[in-house]
């Protein structure tokens, strides 16, 4: 999906120039729906994130597609064509030359015949979460749903199945709010490796099916489908395309990347438009910097547009959540900021989300084998601090190539699951204290990048705490069990908060006798820690 550094604000600085230019008297190619929201920034910073998102906290994704059908990893359909590359020899010994079996082939060895959406959304809704999110394509652009601008979909290649629409019923029966992530804007760039040929070998300067056509399929399992309306490489390549880094530093469409067509930019939009109307989503999460094709075109603020007023229409107010990275402060008041596997260093003024995986975004089959993946306790402490941030957390669990999920993943699962049936009321619907936490490991976190990328690396202990608030109730979650089986919150010093009046434990049925002093506030624990992970107090008297 994503491991990319990007630079904060490339290109954005010629934004408001272009954008002006393009609304020059007309607004726009393809109508966005009516209502209050216009595309643009200053009309878009009429946002308020809804109160559902606010209050749900937690959401999974199924980041899945036919990439996952090799099972080794991400970005697969981009490394397949980098001479010499782990995917690329994998590719070579497992399907062939990608001259003779490229992307689009290995889309329709891809048949996910395992699937079973309503198993697996009804899993994640046990393990908490409250709303759930399917990708719809990613930058190989291949679409996951009956798509009537995209040929090359998966009711019409590989499963021959619409995808989203499977999600998206098990979502409804399971009162779960509904998301689609969209990442294909950049397959123009993307997939310009499967332009290139061999350098080494003996097939030696014999080109990658990257630039094939509706013509060479004549009598092939494709004949009658364009590689071209899949690929979109009928362009000249980007500035030292044969960098495989160089896309990096490119990803807002700075530092001579190729710029796509108008014609594919609205292509982009109307799929995009008929994903969002047709399956009923009210969250949809963009794999780009700000929006997608910005700034070299407005089609984001379209979109954006577009899905605000649709939910207004809809429900009678703004229900929909639209994630954006790598924003500035006013395209935060437009739209929730995503950061990707990392967290802020402190609360935000605004409501946040933090995506991560427990494994690569795509499958990996490695991650199974080797026991690399994040456990439960990774993600219920990154949980806990995400949200004492003011923000919520969504976690990918990697779906294989046939449509299941395996037993350590699944392991994983029931560990989230577990916490959460104890200790999810210092979770849901609650909101930030004045400060996000106490404790040693705040110092060893990592600063916040760009885009994120600043997870992991920290160990927690039992000085560690982490707050929330509900009303007049403070949350405050212990990160590990002490040995000594006292618990000191210095931030409830009797000299800085008010006098506390009552400590529970949660999960655990006896009372638990406390002490609040000028040094913070002394809690004696049971001999038997309620479950395992983290350790919620549940404190009433603190907060005046």
């Amino acid at each position: 999906m994503k491991r990319r550094t990007l630079i904060k604000g490339m290109a954005l600085s010629l934004s408001s120039l272009y954008l002006s230019k393009s609304y020059a008297g007309q607004l726009l190619n393809v109508p966005y729906a009516a209502g209050p929201f216009k595309p643009t920034w200053d009309s878009l910073s009429e946002y308020k994130t809804p109160e559902w998102f606010r209050d749900a906290k937690f959401g999974m994704w199924a980041h899945w597609g036919p990439q996952c059908q090799p099972e080794v990893g991400d970005w697969y359909a981009r490394e397949m064509y980098m001479e010499g590359s782990a995917k690329y020899n994998f590719h070579v010994k497992k399907y062939g030359h990608p001259s003779k079996f490229g992307f689009k082939d290995v889309i329709n060895e891809w048949k996910a015949d395992q699937w079973d959406p309503e198993e697996l959304v009804s899993l994640y809704k046990k393990a908490g979460a409250r709303y759930f999110m399917a990708m719809a394509n990613h930058h190989d652009n291949f679409d996951m749903f009956n798509s009537t601008h995209q040929k090359w979909n998966s009711t019409k290649i590989g499963p021959k199945k619409d995808i989203i629409a499977g999600w998206a019923k098990a979502a409804k029966n399971n009162d779960l709010r509904f998301g689609v992530s969209v990442h294909a804007a950049h397959a123009w760039s993307w997939m310009e490796t499967a332009q290139r040929a061999d350098k080494h070998g003996p097939m030696a300067g014999i080109p990658y099916d990257g630039k094939v056509t509706k013509a060479d399929g004549k009598g092939k399992w494709w004949e009658g489908f364009d590689p071209q309306e899949l690929y979109e490489q009928d362009h000249p390549l980007s500035k030292n395309s044969e960098d495989n880094g160089m896309i990096h530093s490119q990803w807002a469409w700075g530092n001579g990347a190729s710029v796509p067509s108008k014609a594919y930019c609205e292509k982009f939009y109307k799929r995009t438009i008929e994903l969002l109307d047709k399956y009923g989503a009210d969250v949809v999460y963009f794999d780009d910097s700000v929006l997608p094709l910005y700034p070299i075109s407005d089609v984001g603020l379209r979109i954006a547009a577009h899905m605000y007023n649709q939910s207004i229409k809809k429900y009678g107010k703004l229900e929909a959540v639209l994630f954006g990275k790598v924003l500035d402060e006013q395209q935060r008041k437009c739209m929730v900021w995503d950061i990707e596997r990392g967290q802020t260093n402190g609360i935000a003024a605004e409501p946040f989300q933090t995506d991560t995986c427990i494994g690569t975004w795509h499958y990996e089959r490695a991650f199974y084998d080797n026991n690399w993946y994040k456990d439960a306790k990774t993600i219920i402490h990154m949980l806990l601090d995400v949200v004492s941030k003011n923000g919520n957390l969504m976690v990918n669990i990697p779906v294989r190539g046939d449509g299941s999920i395996d037993e350590k993943e699944r392991a994983i699962v029931e560990g989230i699951t577990d916490w959460m049936q104890r200790n999810s009321e210092c979770i849901y619907s609650t909101r930030p204290w004045t400060a996000f936490g106490e404790g040693p490991a705040i110092a060893s976190a990592k600063p916040i990048s760009a885009q994120g990328f600043n997870e992991g690396g920290v160990t927690y202990g039992p000085k560690d705490f982490r707050f929330t608030t509900k009303g007049k109730d403070l949350y405050a979650a212990m990160l590990a069990w002490p040995s000594d089986r006292i618990a000191m919150i210095e931030s409830l010093a009797s000299n800085k908060v008010g006098k506390v009046q009552k400590v529970s434990l949660l999960g655990y049925p006896g009372t638990v006798a406390f002490e609040q002093t000028g040094a913070g506030l002394k809690i004696n624990l049971p001999e038997q820690a309620p479950g395992a992970i983290a350790y919620v107090f549940k404190i009433n008297g603190a907060i005046v």
